[in-house]
């Protein structure tokens, strides 16, 4: 069963959240709703928001000021929501990252229909980013990998000796060959590294999989492989 979609609504006039909350639950949509500018980020990095419905003009900080802050660390999508309809408002939100403006006063049901739209092709977005192997999913693009659905939290040598085994799921790469892939830069390194680096990710793993989990095989006076349906 799909998760219903969470919409953040950022608008300090009651009525009007209201209002738009009323209309997103009508379509199937759930609705979350904040006073305050300084709120969103740490909401949005709680996790389960969808997209973000964002007042320009708020009590503490400007909306400009919010979407700015939001996307140093997310791409969730902003529609901006404001009574300032002049050309360069609207060319200033989009330049910061928004995905779409609509002015007030507004139709509920307009404004529906942008968050389904948007909500549709960030869907598509996040079909072409990820690539499925099994039990992973590897973004290159974005370098993250996910394991049975949990996003991994690795460090950037995690990353790429785990993308290099995703690259031949398994097939056997040696210490030299992970050396040459992912520590090309770096001078002061040793084998010992690729075996530090292997012990971490397996940990990591058996936290998003399980205890018993460990798709990573040792071969003996070889290397290492990956076994992505584990």
């Amino acid at each position: 069963m799909l998760a219903t979609p969470t919409i953040l609504i950022v608008e300090d006039e009651a009525a009007i959240a209201e209002t738009i909350a009323y209309a997103l639950r009508a379509e199937g949509h759930a609705a979350e709703h904040v006073l305050l500018g300084s709120a969103v980020v740490p909401r949005v990095q709680a996790g389960g928001i969808e997209l973000v419905v964002l007042d320009v003009g708020l009590p503490d900080m400007t909306g400009f000021d919010v979407c700015r802050a939001l996307r140093a660390v997310s791409d969730v999508p902003v529609i901006f929501l404001t009574a300032r309809e002049t050309e360069i408002d609207r060319v200033l939100g989009l330049e910061l990252g928004a995905d779409d403006y609509v002015v007030k006063p507004f139709s509920p049901r307009e404004l529906v229909a942008r968050v389904r739209a948007r909500l549709r092709r960030r869907a598509q977005t996040a079909q072409t980013r990820w690539q499925r192997i099994d039990a992973f999913e590897l973004d290159r693009e974005g370098r993250r990998i996910r394991y049975r659905g949990h996003l991994l939290d690795l460090t950037r040598y995690e990353y790429g000796v785990l993308e290099a085994l995703l690259a031949r799921p398994g097939a056997v790469l040696s210490r030299a060959q992970l050396m040459d892939r992912v520590w090309a830069d770096v001078l002061d390194s040793s084998d010992r590294t690729v075996d530090t680096h292997i012990k971490t990710l397996r940990a990591k793993l058996r936290v998003a999989g399980g205890v018993e989990t460990d798709p990573i095989r040792t071969h003996r006076g070889l290397g290492y492989s990956l076994e992505a349906g584990d």
